[in-house]
C-alpha cells in the first residue's frame, strides 16, 4: 500500500475497519469477494447498494459512448474504494466496474456503511477526502484535454501513475501492473497509436523503459518538462 494513499496521511486504518475478517481465512464472511480477472463487478443500471474496498488486485471503472467507444474513468488499485455514490443516493450504477486480474474485495451494503461512518468519525473525512479527490482528478482531466496537446496528456497521465502508485528505486520509479496502451489511450481520450509513439519516443530519450508488466521512470524531472 502506498504512503500516499488518503488514510495513510490521516493515519486512517481503513483495511481493518472495512474488512476486519482477512480474505483466505476459514471463517466465512459474505462481505468478503474473489472477482477472476475479467469478472464484472457490475454494469450500468445495476443496483446500487453495495461500497467496495479493494483488499487485493486491480479495478477498470469505464463507461460506453453511443457509437460504442469505452471511456475509462479510473483504474484503482488495492487500498482504493469505489461504488461510494450509493452513499449519496444513487439508485443504479452509471458506470461499469471489471477487473483488470484476480481481485479481492471487502463488500459493504450501503446501510451498514452508515452505521460504520457513524462509529468511526474518521471514515467521514475519508470518503469527503476521496469524493473530493475524484472530483479535482476529473476536472483536472478536462483542463487537460481542453488546454493540452495529446502527447503533454499521455506525459501528465505517466506523471500521475508514478505519484499514485510508484515505488522509488535509487533515483528511480517503477509501477508495477502497468496498463495497456489502449488503456492509456481511453484515459487520455488519444489513440493507442499515439500512446505507442510517445512511450518509444520517451524510450529512446532514455527517460523511461516499460514493458507489459511494469514501468521504470529513469528520470522523473526529465519526464515532468516533457508536460508543456
Amino acid at each position: 500500500m502506498s504512503e500516499k494513499s488518503i488514510w495513510y496521511l490521516e493515519n486512517i486504518d481503513v483495511g481493518t475497519i472495512l474488512c476486519p475478517n482477512k480474505l483466505g481465512e476459514k471463517t466465512k464472511d459474505d462481505h468478503l469477494k474473489v472477482v477472476d480477472k475479467n469478472q464484472f463487478v457490475y454494469l450500468p443500471d445495476d443496483k446500487s447498494d453495495l461500497i467496495y474496498f479493494i483488499a487485493d488486485g486491480r479495478i477498470k471503472i469505464s463507461s460506453t459512448s453511443d457509437d460504442g467507444k469505452e471511456i475509462i474513468k479510473a483504474i484503482l488499485s488495492k487500498g482504493e474504494v469505489f461504488g461510494e455514490l450509493s452513499l449519496l443516493g444513487e439508485q443504479n450504477r452509471r458506470d461499469t466496474a471489471i477487473a483488470l486480474e484476480e481481485t479481492k474485495l471487502c463488500c459493504i451494503p450501503k446501510d451498514e456503511m452508515s452505521g460504520l461512518i457513524q462509529d468511526h468519525s474518521s471514515l467521514s473525512l475519508f470518503f469527503m477526502k476521496i469524493m473530493g479527490s475524484k472530483v479535482l482528478e476529473m476536472e483536472n482531466r478536462l483542463e487537460s484535454l481542453v488546454f493540452k496537446d495529446s502527447r503533454s496528456r499521455i506525459v501528465e497521465y505517466l506523471v500521475e501513475l508514478v505519484r499514485k502508485n510508484g515505488q522509488r528505486i535509487g533515483y528511480e520509479w517503477v509501477v508495477r501492473n502497468f496498463i495497456t496502451h489502449q488503456e492509456i489511450a481511453n484515459l487520455t481520450a488519444t489513440s493507442r497509436q499515439t500512446v505507442t509513439t510517445v512511450l518509444n519516443e520517451l524510450r529512446t530519450e532514455e527517460i523511461i523503459t516499460f514493458n507489459r508488466k511494469r514501468l521504470l521512470v529513469r528520470d522523473l524531472d526529465k519526464l515532468k518538462e516533457e508536460i508543456r
